[in-house]
């Protein structure tokens, strides 16, 4: 899933995150307009919003989705729904798997099976899961057996198997699909203008607090960067959602100094390495944003990469801004909305 910041900066009014989110200039001064911050699925919680509702509502009802989302679809609550069905102690989904995993399987054809939701086993292996790999060297091949969307199926409300072993890992949409929870949530309290934030992963819908559009900073994607000292470019946001990509947060060097990074290839189970350093796409849904971000990371630099973001660029509305390594430079290719 996307790759963001884990701290936030005040900078000229707005603020920063990894994506890097600017999330515009909503201070209390701006009448009508709050802000709670809080955790949700392990990491930051920002909403700010025009509402009259209290600050209490709303972290109670941000309280309430994390709690939801968490007991469905968390990899690392080993009580969730989705860790139940992992170990095939029940085959029954709720409505929060049924939509993910469907969502999932049209990113799988698209990508022509780049995308892959069955990554578990290759994710643990590797140390990127809920338990530390032991062993840095995995035999790929025999887990490669029981890796593969073809190797699921939904019938009903129901989740059939080929292999037992097979196991489902959400983390590239579950976030994403969380921010679209609260955006909902927010609008069924009748808020029109509103940011919603988890760690980086940012819908928006109407104005901020000085009644422009929600802006929104992609950073820099150098190793380890986490203090958001560098923006490679800023864009503004109005009822859009957005979330990156990329392999230069989460990764670590193995005993020979090779880089291992978090995004797993699941037809060769390796990590994808290429001169694809970070992936933004701009979507209508936050879901869509944060699994095509992913996608596209999977797929790596090849043409193909660049011919379906722009096929789902007119078929689907995105927007999408891919940063290269180009000797000691970056080089961009984007969409024109980017331009």
């Amino acid at each position: 899933m996307g790759i963001v910041s884990r701290v936030l900066v005040k900078l000229m009014g707005v603020v920063l995150v990894g994506v890097m989110l600017l999330a515009g200039a909503c201070q209390s001064a701006s009448e009508g307009y709050i802000e709670v911050r809080g955790k949700a699925l392990g990491t930051f919680v920002q909403v700010k919003c025009c509402t009259d509702h209290s600050e209490a509502d709303l972290v109670e009802m941000i309280r309430r989705v994390d709690a939801e989302a968490k007991s469905s679809m968390s990899i690392f609550d080993p009580e969730s729904l989705l860790s139940r069905v992992n170990r095939n102690e029940t085959d029954s989904l709720d409505s929060h798997l049924i939509y993910n995993i469907e969502l999932a399987g049209r990113f799988h054809a698209m990508s022509n099976g780049c995308y892959d939701v069955t990554i578990k086993p290759l994710t643990d292996a590797w140390g990127f899961g809920r338990e530390l790999a032991l062993d840095k060297s995995p035999n790929l091949d025999s887990i490669l057996r029981f890796v593969g969307y073809d190797k699921i199926a939904i019938e009903g409300n129901r989740l059939v198997k080929s292999d037992s072993r097979t196991e489902i890992d959400l983390n590239s949409i579950a976030k994403g699909y969380t921010v679209d929870l609260v955006a909902q949530e927010l609008e069924a309290m009748g808020v029109e203008n509103y940011m919603v934030n988890i760690g980086g992963e940012v819908r928006t819908k109407g104005v901020n607090g000085a009644g422009r559009a929600w802006s929104v900073g992609i950073e820099t994607p150098y190793d380890g960067n986490v203090a958001q000292d560098s923006l490679e470019k800023i864009i503004e946001l109005e009822d859009e959602a957005v979330a990156t990509s990329g392999n230069y947060r989460r990764f670590y060097l193995a005993e020979d100094g090779s880089k291992i990074a978090h995004t797993i290839d699941p037809t060769t189970g390796r990590s994808v390495l290429s001169d694809l350093l970070s992936v933004t796409i701009v979507a209508p849904t936050c879901a869509e944003a944060d699994a095509a971000a992913t996608m596209f990371m999977a797929m790596g630099s090849g043409d193909e990469t660049l011919a379906l973001a722009d096929e789902c660029a007119r078929e689907y509305g995105w927007s999408y801004y891919f940063i290269y390594a180009d000797g000691e430079d970056y080089r961009i290719e984007c969409s024109e909305e980017f331009e």
